[in-house]
């Protein structure tokens, strides 16, 4: 028998969580947060002390990104180095693994010596030969510290490995650019090719960073295990997906959920050229389990790093108190409380650096951010304090394009007309919808409505801007409406928006401008500057935005720690949904897109009434003779 540990998407969740500050690793039965890798590494311990047979533990890919650990992963890669000493033996690379961008993933996989590391596999990277952006890492690759497959042998059973990433993965991962990823399927045969004839493996067994999903059609590695027939096992990353074991044919698939909240536990056998399961349980982490010391005092010393190297040059600690909330502060595919809050951020941020009150044309009136960079809640654990490092981890995302290729991503703010803002919007209401819950953007500065039942990409109806303190005024999003508003959203979302064209048949395209209505290509260059006087661009960033932000409420309770205003409690009704089916509410103030719609729906009833009148006629003729 041969036991198979693994995880997926732990996201530098080295700590348990929510809050940070309520964690107490070596204790039992004193918190209620889930996670913790000194708690995995406790179980990774008692699953090899309970067997007689080889123990393999695996993850597959996002280990990185998700929490102040990542802030200092180029210079130390704390979380190889941990992985290492809580007992893996193998990884692959996820999408968050390319945020970095390339040379950034070489320097974290070179950081420490590679007997320091877990073994890493990945056999779907493309390396350009035109641009050189990506040569450090493709000599990582050329050096075998990342390799497309390998043999562990254990118990004279020859077991392969191989790693890829999926479409999905690929697409968010623009940093990952120049490198480029082979297609999973065509990436998984050749392996599986490799694996089984020129390496004689006996069990094949893929880490995949592409996902699970209830709509079959998007479900990739269980369409991978129906493509790629010969991998016995399909430890599945991506989709933060809780779930059973599922078998597609002869195919084992298994994900872990995702920040190290579960660890999957698989016992396997190996017979007559065949993979039975024996067992299988997915281990629930949490504070029943009390954590290695070992580990939690490496994860204290990385702290320390983070203190020391990091956030002293900002004038913060790790487990610094900058609020006290009264309630949960949740992210929701739906108007939320966190979505609102970072929104609103975003725009105080940048009118606090980069704004002049006498000049209204300078301030920004619209901050967007999607779900998809806001990656956890604050919540109110035993104190409802809220530290540094557990606001941090709600929006933790990101690099700069700066001189020194700072950590997080900047703000960056444009202008576009009225009839852009609806596009944007359009977003939620049809593109959300078919891409997924990444895409659900949070607003601030605008109230919106919207029917679900109008036409795709024409589905809003009326536009307000303003805020809950001041009211809110009706836009006029005509197209003769040419005056420029200004919007502001990190880098990230500011590229799909720009780009959302695309995906729409270019019915949504949107056009950064400058202040005198230039179209902006490169938004690089419309990074808010934080200090014009200082060469170069000091970039405003989002995580340190929302940081400020938080410092900078009322305290309210007069204990001397701000206080999370009561506004934040629920919803701020910024996204009306009016269903309606009435005719006019359907086509009131339509865009060319809904008429071409009904011009394309009356050309079809048309044809459909001049078939039917044809065919009666043909009958009647008929009946008379």
């Amino acid at each position: 028998m041969i036991t198979i540990v693994h995880s997926n998407d732990l996201h530098s969740h080295l700590l348990g969580f929510s809050p940070n500050i309520d964690y107490t690793p070596l204790e039992t039965g004193d918190d209620k947060t889930v996670g913790g890798w000194a708690r995995i590494a406790t179980v990774i311990r008692n699953v090899k002390q309970d067997r007689a047979n080889p123990v393999l533990v695996v993850d597959a890919g996002d280990f990185l990104m998700g929490s102040l650990f990542h802030m200092l992963s180029r210079e130390e890669s704390f979380e190889l180095r941990l992985m290492k000493a809580m007992g893996y033996d193998v990884t692959t690379l996820g999408n968050h693994e390319f945020d970095l961008k390339p040379a950034g993933l070489a320097r974290i996989l070179t950081a420490n010596k590679r007997d320091q590391i877990p073994s890493v596999v990945f056999s779907s990277a493309i390396f350009s030969s035109e641009s050189r952006a990506d040569d450090k890492l493709e000599e990582v690759f050329a050096e075998g510290i990342v390799e497309p497959c390998l043999i562990m042998e254990r118990d004279g059973i020859r077991i392969g490995f191989f790693g890829l990433m999926g479409k999905d993965a690929a697409e968010v991962s623009p940093f990952a650019s120049p490198v480029k990823f082979e297609d999973p399927i065509d990436a998984a045969r050749k392996m599986v090719k490799k694996l089984r004839g020129e390496e004689k493996a006996d069990i094949v067994i893929c880490l995949s960073h592409s996902g699970l999903s209830d709509n079959p059609e998007k479900s990739e590695d269980e369409i991978l295990a129906k493509e790629a027939p010969g991998i016995d096992i399909i430890v599945s990353g991506h989709t933060h997906t809780k779930t059973g074991i599922r078998k597609v044919n002869d195919t084992l698939v298994v994900q872990a959920w995702c920040y190290g909240r579960q660890v999957g536990v698989m016992d396997i056998d190996w017979s007559d050229g065949r993979v039975s399961l024996k067992n299988y349980r997915l281990i629930d982490i949490n504070d029943s389990i009390k954590g290695d010391p070992g580990i939690a005092a490496m994860i204290s010393d990385f702290e320390s790093r983070i203190n020391e190297d990091m956030l002293a040059g900002e004038g913060l600690e790790f487990r610094q108190i900058i609020a006290a909330t009264p309630f949960d502060l949740e992210i929701r595919e739906d108007e939320c409380n966190l979505g609102n809050l970072i929104a609103d951020s975003i725009r105080w941020y940048i009118n606090k650096n980069d704004s002049n009150p006498d000049d209204p044309a300078t301030q920004v009136e619209v901050g967007v951010v999607s779900n998809g960079v806001i990656r956890d809640d604050i919540e109110i654990g035993k104190t409802g304090d809220v530290a540094v490092c557990d606001t941090f981890r709600a929006i933790p995302l990101g690099i700069g394009f700066d001189d020194h290729v700072s950590m997080g991503y900047p703000l960056i703010s444009f202008y576009i007309y009225p009839s852009e803002i609806k596009k944007a919007l359009e977003i939620l209401t049809s593109i959300y919808p078919m891409k997924g819950g990444d895409y659900y953007l949070q607003i601030s500065g605008v109230r919106f409505s919207y029917n679900p039942n109008r036409m795709f990409f024409d589905r809003v109806t009326e536009i307000w801007l303003g805020d809950e303190e001041n009211g809110y005024s009706l836009l006029d999003y005509s197209k003769s409406n040419k005056r420029l508003i200004r919007v502001a959203a990190d880098i990230y979302n500011a590229t799909f928006l720009k780009v959302v064209g695309n995906f729409t048949w270019h019915f949504l395209d949107i056009f950064p401008k400058d202040r005198d209505g230039n179209s902006v290509a490169d938004l690089r260059s419309l990074r808010v500057d934080a200090d014009k006087q200082a060469p170069g661009i000091q970039e405003l960033k989002e995580y340190m935005g929302v940081l400020e932000y938080v410092r900078s409420f009322p305290d309210t309770t007069g204990d001397g720690v701000p206080d999370i205003p009561e506004k934040y409690r629920g919803k701020l009704e910024r996204q009306l949904v009016e269903t309606s089916w009435n005719p006019f509410k359907l086509l009131k103030r339509g865009t060319h897109v809904t008429w071409i719609a009904c011009g394309v729906l009356l050309i079809v009833l048309s044809m459909f009434v001049l078939i039917v009148g044809f065919g009666r006629r043909v009958i009647r003729r008929r009946n008379r003779r």
